[in-house]
C-alpha cells in the first residue's frame, strides 16, 4: 500500500520576528516492512539553508535556517512511502528476557542505560509499575508489559490538551487523565522503575473513516512508547 502524508505546521506572531535554528524530523525511517519513496520540505519565509544531520538516535533530521523576520512562519512536508505490514518478520523474544527480573547483556548494558534511567525520578510512579510484579518474585515479560498497557487504557481517561510538551508522569498518575504523549511517557517512566529500556516514538494512524476527496484517511500525529 503507498501512503502519502502531507503536514502543515504554522506559527503566528503578534509582530515580525526572528528565527532560530529549527529541528525537523518529518522523514522516517526505512524498515522491514516501509519502504521511503520521496520526501520534501518547504519553508515559507524562504529558508537561507536546509541541512540534514542523523541524531545520536539515527533519526534523520533537517536543519533548518531562516532567511529573514516575518509575522508567520510554515513548514509543509511532504513523505510518500510503501507500506506492507503484512511483511512482518517472526519476533521472537529472548529466552533470557521471557521471565522478569532479567538482566541485559553486556554488550548493549551501556547502549541502554540513558534509555533504562528514569527521567522524572518520583517513587509514585515506581509503586504503580510494582503492583503488576508476581508476589512470587517472576513475572512473565510479555503479560507484564500488557497488564501495563491495559491498566493505563482502562484506568486513565484521555483528555485532549493544546498546551505544549508532556506533564509529568506523577502528575498524570493523579490526575487519571492525559494525552496520548502523556501516557506514553508514563509507561516509559514505569518500566524505566523496573529496570527496563524504554523510548519514545511518533507517527501517524491510518484512519479509515476519514476517507474522502481528496483525502484519504488523516488526524494528528500519536504518541507510543
Amino acid at each position: 500500500m503507498i501512503f502519502g502524508v502531507r503536514h502543515v505546521t504554522t506559527y503566528h506572531y503578534r509582530r515580525r520576528v526572528r528565527f532560530g535554528e529549527h529541528h525537523l524530523m518529518f522523514r522516517p525511517r526505512d524498515s522491514y516492512d516501509q519502504r521511503l519513496l520521496s520526501s520534501n520540505i518547504a519553508v515559507d519565509p524562504e529558508p537561507s539553508g536546509v541541512r540534514w544531520i542523523h541524531d545520536v538516535f539515527g533519526n534523520c533530521v533537517a536543519l533548518v535556517g531562516i532567511s529573514r523576520p516575518a509575522a508567520r512562519l510554515l513548514f509543509e512536508t511532504r513523505i510518500l512511502l510503501d507500506h506492507t505490514p503484512q511483511a512482518v518478520p517472526d519476533l521472537q523474544i529472548e529466552d533470557d528476557a521471557l521471565a522478569y527480573p532479567f538482566v541485559y547483556g553486556s554488550d548493549e548494558a551501556a547502549d541502554l542505560a540513558s534509555c533504562i534511567r528514569p527521567h522524572y525520578p518520583d517513587d509514585a510512579v515506581g509503586c504503580w509499575a510494582r503492583r503488576f510484579l508476581h508476589p512470587r518474585g517472576s513475572t512473565e515479560t510479555g503479560r507484564l508489559l500488557m497488564t501495563l498497557c491495559y491498566a493505563i487504557r482502562e484506568s486513565f481517561s484521555y483528555s485532549r490538551r493544546q498546551e505544549p510538551g508532556t506533564q509529568p508522569p506523577a502528575l498524570t498518575l493523579e490526575r487519571r487523565r492525559g494525552t496520548c504523549r502523556d501516557f506514553a511517557l508514563l509507561m516509559m517512566e514505569a518500566v524505566r522503575a523496573l529496570g527496563l529500556a524504554a523510548r519514545f516514538v511518533t507517527g501517524y494512524v491510518y484512519v479509515p473513516h476519514r476517507d474522502g476527496s481528496p483525502n484519504r484517511g488523516g488526524g494528528s500525529t500519536h504518541a507510543w512508547c
